[in-house]
């Protein structure tokens, strides 16, 4: 179903892979063609996959390469622009004219361009932020990656065009295809039985299994009887490596390395429930902080502090307000499917409602309660599904509704000119956005890598899991004296701001129940519940910095960053500053940095600013505070003279500081291949 654009023009999702390519039927807003439906003799010619000898008329199409959807946005004050596209097409682009009306009016008269929406302002906010370029919007229209390469270059560096990429909310660990050998597919397999148990010997249905042996893993989910068969190719008992069972939840999650697998009769798994766990005793029939609340001291919090009028927005996959911890929960939009306007309290995948309950989660006797649960939460639902153009459309919602913090558990395969613009937008706009560093066990990823952002890693601690459930794959050699330990999977490198927990955290899930997941997907809600605290009960956000602005977002980032004090025994580059404490952040004791530092770190401040604590100070002048703009990597040109580098601790783009907004330098969108 079409969603609505920031214009209010049709905003359909990206088409089926099975849509045509540069040289099939025009594309229409539903995803089907008008084009012959038939292939004959040379009807592949050009495709990527359909060049060769002449293929007798069968039913169906030549597969090639489909048009995918691109943002268009000028990246600076159009200049002269040439009359026509280079390569031949025609009408020209331009022919509106040098103005982005004139470029709009081009995609969309353009044969061979389907103009999709336009996301981004949707009304003058110059009393909150100033927009990007010109305040313009982002066009998207779905084009071959031919036309947009001729569009970009074209535009001679001032306009931005770039792949509307795919977002995703946790790892998203691409496996290649196998290379061409000598196994068939179809040969022998390796039956096992599994039959997944909870307490009291009942079935655990929905619990997903999976086997790891010498061939790829094999995955099935249990039936109402709790059982499943998994069916291995070319392998035998003894070289099945693994056996992981992860239930839907309630349970702990169950992992065996070097499983003793029986072939003849099911092989039982008992899973242990999330209750029988000691710091989690009569959970969730009984009040309990998460053991990451707990790390943060928010169990030692004056209980009146509970983040009131502060709004906070989470972008992911909607809440389940049937949920006891979610029912306060009142506003919302569902970003794919605008015309359903209760969308947002629907959650297939549950990722969103565990994120908001850490953040905001109801203070009732029973469950768990969030950080701020009396902040106003706005669900922003963008999964499944989501792209960089949906997600400028939220970021835009929360500017229109003056949302305060932003959590984006979420990340890209790389970085977004078109979306940093957005950033800085929501940013001037006085927004703070959290970001989860990403799950990759690699360099930091977009955009927690942002400049403007604040990005979350995540740890763990020894004992807050059963040492037979799969959180225990997370351990890596730098536990310190407490435990704390930094995460396998979390990423890493010098764009980290703060970690946070991130492994087995207990918290909502569709439709009333709970579940321990890991990732810095849930270790960055823990911030940003506490950014709402800071900014609802810090004296400096009731007087100087009361003003929305990216001011008042950069003192937030710094109380945050001074409260937090060194875990792990790792490096920064996995950790920042450290692990946010509670009680530091919102004033009502002095932290580290500020004993440490005292009157002389004062004077070394920003400027003559503020006293905070013992003597940490930062500037309040009347200009803007500056905002640095990224270079980007992978996709966008290196500033003349700079080197992109790449080693373990300096990874990813490099986000040069600069002393305002500046444009990027213009660069190839597409990849090194053009």
């Amino acid at each position: 179903m079409a969603t609505k654009s920031s214009s209010g023009g049709d905003f359909p999702p990206d088409p089926d892979p099975a849509g045509p390519g540069e040289s099939g039927g025009r594309l229409k807003r539903d995803g089907n063609t008008d084009g012959a439906s038939t292939v004959s003799a040379g009807a592949g010619a050009g495709a990527s996959g359909g060049a060769g000898a002449a293929k007798p008329s069968v039913p169906g199409r030549v597969v090639g390469e489909r048009r995918k959807r691109f943002l268009v946005a000028p990246r600076q004050p159009l200049g002269s622009l040439s009359a026509g596209l280079a390569g031949g097409l025609h009408p020209a682009v331009f022919s509106g004219g040098p103005s982005f009306d004139g470029v709009e009016q081009a995609l969309r008269d353009h044969p061979e361009i389907d103009f999709v929406g336009s996301v981004g302002p949707r009304k003058d906010l110059s009393t909150l932020s100033t927009g990007g370029p010109g305040g313009q919007a982002v066009l998207v229209a779905r084009m071959s990656d031919k036309n947009a390469a001729r569009l970009h270059q074209q535009g001679a560096g001032t306009l931005l065009v770039e792949r509307d990429q795919h977002l995703y909310l946790t790892d998203a660990s691409f496996i290649m295809p196998g290379l061409v050998t000598g196994l068939m597919p179809g040969g022998p397999t390796l039956n096992v039985a599994i039959t997944v148990l909870g307490r009291d010997n009942m079935p655990v249905p929905g619990a997903e299994v999976s086997i790891f042996g010498s061939m790829l893993p094999v995955s099935g989910v249990a039936d109402d009887n709790g059982q499943v068969v998994l069916a291995l190719p070319t392998d035998t008992a003894r070289s099945i490596t693994g056996l992981y069972v992860k239930p839907k939840a309630d349970y702990w999650s169950f992992y065996q390395r070097d499983p003793d697998i029986g072939l003849d009769e099911p092989n039982v798994v008992s899973l242990r429930a999330l209750s029988d766990w000691p710091t989690l005793k009569d959970f969730p029939q009984r009040h309990a902080y998460g053991w990451g609340q707990k790390a943060m001291r928010l169990d030692q919090l004056p209980p009146q502090l509970r983040g009131q009028g502060i709004k906070v927005a989470v972008i992911d996959s909607g809440a389940a307000t049937t949920h006891q911890n979610l029912e306060q929960v009142r506003a919302g939009v569902d970003i794919m499917q605008k015309t359903d306007a209760q969308g947002w309290r629907k959650d297939d995948l549950g990722h969103g409602s565990h994120c908001s309950a850490v953040i905001g989660g109801a203070a009732i006797a029973t469950g768990m309660r969030g950080f701020a649960p009396d902040a106003e939460m706005h669900e922003c639902k963008l999964f499944p599904g989501g792209q960089i153009s949906q997600l400028i459309d939220a970021l835009e919602y929360c500017i229109e509704n003056q949302i305060d913090v932003v959590n984006l558990s979420l990340g890209g395969a790389q970085p977004s000119e078109a979306l940093e613009q957005q950033i800085i937008r929501a940013k001037r706009a006085g927004i703070a956005c959290i970001v989860a560093a990403g799950n990759s066990g690699g360099p930091v990823q977009y955009p927690a890598s942002s400049p403007n952002v604040l990005a979350v890693a995540a740890i763990g601690k020894l004992g807050e899991f059963p040492p037979d459930s799969y959180h225990a794959q997370t351990l890596t050699p730098t536990v310190d004296a407490n435990g704390f330990y930094q995460a396998t999977f979390s990423c890493f490198g010098p764009q980290v701001d703060v970690c946070a927990p991130g492994v087995a955290i207990a918290s909502a899930v569709p439709a009333n129940n709970f579940a321990a997941w890991d990732g810095t997907s849930m270790a960055a809600p823990h911030v940003t519940g506490l950014a709402a605290l800071v900014l609802a009960h810090h004296p400096d956000f009731q007087s100087t910095f009361k003003a929305r602005g990216p001011e008042r977002v950069e003192r937030l980032f710094q109380l945050i960053k001074m409260s937090a004090r060194p875990v792990t025994i790792g490096d920064t580059g996995h950790i920042g500053a450290g692990l946010p404490d509670v009680l530091v952040a919102i004033g009502l004791q002095a932290g580290l940095a500020q004993l440490q530092g005292g009157l002389q770190q004062g004077r070394q401040g920003l400027g003559a600013g503020v006293g905070v604590g013992v003597g940490v100070g930062v500037g309040a002048g009347a200009g803007a505070a500056p905002i640095p703009a990224p270079a980007y990597a992978g996709g966008f040109a290196q500033p003349q003279g700079q080197q992109q580098s790449y080693a373990p601790m300096s990874a990813g783009p490099q986000w040069p500081a600069n002393n305002g907004i500046q444009g990027s330098q213009p660069g190839n969108p597409f990849g090194a291949f053009w």
